[in-house]
């Protein structure tokens, strides 16, 4: 345990730490509940992995810290590394969280029949096995069924996405064999699961003949951009989001004018400062006939978290985030808070059935997609 606490301090830069706090500055836990990473970073991590530490599984993984540090400090891969190293008891602490990824697990290992086609409608073209674009739709039906109390219709962004697609002549393939991509299993320590699921994953990519894999979900993204690269084998696959992909072709999309009204964007962490992707979601609300963006104080690089994106922890000081993120919103005057994320809509929406908060940060929350969606002609 020591040989490999000591080769992630120096393969993630953690050793060369120069305690400057910095990463305390821009960390949204720190500004509310006494979290550091610098603390971590510098202390005995044997500690976190018996579970005795300051909380590095509470640690939303948000990036901020990461895109400040002046040493390099790779802070988001130490804090995966050590939750790796730690027993399964002492890494999932979030409630719903160990049920989802009980489900995840469970499709891992294969053998149980899914049905997750059932938001598909008439007037949806796809293909079922083969095609040259593979529309990767993610865990947007689970979400539903496990958070039907909130009423949000996440499947709709994948309505959307195909409306979207058929609208450019493109009939993606959308398969009933897609499995989760494991992007939480992996954040949570349970790589062995992730493999599993990466590797059928690709598999099935791979027999479907496509060339670009589309996604709508920023975190799924994120897994086949990075994190299933040591998966991928024979002819290139581009992997894009879908408002990159959309904003390629927006003289093909024909858009008309639903009406105006102010809109602002919330930029998912993954899309965002694990990626890099800012301007193709502005391109395409730029592009949106009547809609116009107001942008928050921090957006961008410096655009504050959602505070639960990996299903790990959440606590009084997430609410207090979520909180201060959704005021920021309707600070703007905008009628929409649009995100490109299922993550981001299922934690604000939680937010903003506090009672004790509803009336100062209630505010609508549609998904990109559903915008594009909504304005074709």
């Amino acid at each position: 345990m020591e040989a490999a606490l000591a080769d992630l301090r120096r393969t993630t830069r953690a050793a060369v730490c120069a305690e400057c706090g910095k990463c305390t500055a821009v960390c949204p836990l720190a500004a509310c509940g006494g979290f550091s990473a610098r603390a971590i970073a510098c202390q005995h991590l044997d500690e976190e992995i018996a579970g005795n530490g300051i909380g590095i599984r509470r640690c939303l993984t948000c990036g901020s810290c990461d895109l400040r540090c002046p040493q390099g400090v790779r802070f988001m891969e130490l804090v995966r590394g050590v939750r790796e190293l730690s027993p399964r008891e002492v890494s999932e602490a979030c409630p719903h969280g160990g049920a989802l990824q009980a489900c995840m697990r469970i499709m891992s290992r294969g053998g149980a029949a899914q049905s997750r086609l059932g938001w598909l409608t008439d007037d949806l073209r796809t293909e079922p096995r083969t095609g040259e674009v593979f529309l990767w739709t993610g865990c947007a039906p689970y979400f539903d069924a496990f958070f039907s109390d909130l009423s949000l219709e996440l499947v709709e962004s994948s309505r959307a996405a195909v409306r979207v697609l058929n609208r450019l002549g493109v009939v993606p393939v959308v398969s009933a064999d897609e499995r989760c991509c494991g992007h939480d299993l992996l954040w949570n320590g349970d790589r062995e699961s992730f493999e599993l699921l990466a590797k059928h994953n690709v598999a099935l990519v791979a027999e479907s003949g496509a060339r670009t894999l589309v996604t709508p979900c920023a975190e799924c993204l994120r897994t086949w951009k990075l994190d299933y690269q040591p998966f991928l084998r024979g002819r290139a696959l581009q992997v894009q989001h879908l408002s990159e992909f959309l904003a390629e072709r927006l003289p093909e999309l024909r858009l008309r004018e639903g009406g105006r009204r102010r809109v602002t964007f919330q930029d998912p962490c993954r899309l965002g400062r694990h990626l890099g992707i800012y301007e193709p979601p502005r391109r395409l609300l730029a592009a949106l006939p009547g809609i116009e963006l107001a942008e928050m104080p921090r957006s961008g690089p410096r655009a504050a978290c959602c505070a639960g994106g990996t299903w790990t922890h959440c606590d009084r000081f997430a609410k207090e985030i979520q909180v201060e993120r959704l005021r920021e919103a309707r600070a703007t005057g905008a009628a929409a808070l649009v995100t490109a994320c299922p993550k981001c809509r299922i934690h604000f929406a939680c937010a903003m059935r506090d009672p004790q908060h509803r009336e100062e940060i209630g505010i609508e929350m549609r998904d990109l997609a559903e915008l594009v969606a909504d304005a074709l002609a």
